[in-house]
């Protein structure tokens, strides 16, 4: 866990310098970015909410993630990834916002959608990005690397977004 102390600890140290306050929209980690997140003492300077919306319906209710979304490309889709970072965002105060949504097993995966394939989604403003991995391991093992990859991710976002 230090680890991931450290890189979220690093992620509010940019988030700061740049006066973005971030929201995060998780369901397959369940909270566990914005527990990390909120391991460092003042982090409220720069973390605003957290939405754990695990079902779809709770997507859909307190996200807005559109219904066609869900069910054209299902809830494990860089499309639902996206909807819900940008739902962060809309229904909160925040600047910036990262979603998770996958499958981190045992059980659940389909065809096309395995087990340890998670997809996370950064949105800034109008800019949104979007990607998928695909992590082995136990449960606990994926929840983990979806809270690490989500962290850097946002670093990199953050990094590569000099327009703001």
């Amino acid at each position: 866990m230090q680890n991931l102390i450290e890189l979220a600890a690093l992620v509010g140290q940019r988030l700061k310098e740049r006066g973005l306050m971030l929201a995060t929209a998780e369901s397959c980690t369940g909270g566990g970015v914005a527990q990390a997140i909120t391991e460092i003492a003042g982090s409220s300077e720069w973390f605003e909410c957290g939405f754990v919306t695990y079902s779809n319906e709770a997507k859909i209710a307190m996200l807005k993630v559109p219904e066609e979304v869900l069910a054209r490309h299902g809830a494990v889709s860089n499309e639902t990834a996206q909807a819900m970072a940008q739902g962060a965002l809309a229904n909160s105060r925040a600047t910036i916002a990262l979603s998770t949504t996958g499958i981190a097993g045992p059980g659940g995966g389909v065809p096309g959608k395995p087990v340890g394939m998670v997809c996370f989604g950064w949105a800034w403003g109008e800019e949104v990005q979007v990607d998928h991995m695909l992590f082995s391991g136990d449960r606990q093992a994926v929840r983990e690397q979806s809270v690490e990859h989500a962290l850097q991710g946002l670093l990199n976002f953050v990094a590569t977004n000099t327009a703001k």
